[in-house]
């Protein structure tokens, strides 16, 4: 496997996880007021996410573009 096609597959599990952890703060968001005290964790973990599937898409980008 080269090295586009194994980004390729983990930016498959990276959008996987940052939508996952989208739901989970959308979730979030409807059952406010109830657990606000866990926005900054679950915000975290949303930013966290798609920050990887961003970082992981720019490289994948730069490899083809090489």
């Amino acid at each position: 496997m080269s090295d586009v096609d194994a980004l390729k597959a983990e930016i498959k599990k990276l959008s996987a996880r940052a939508t996952a952890a989208k739901m989970d703060l959308h979730d979030l968001s409807e059952e406010l007021p109830l657990n606000w005290t866990s926005i900054p964790e679950v915000a975290k973990a949303a930013h966290d996410a798609f920050a990887e599937l961003v970082a992981a898409r720019q490289k994948l980008a730069a490899l083809e573009n090489a």
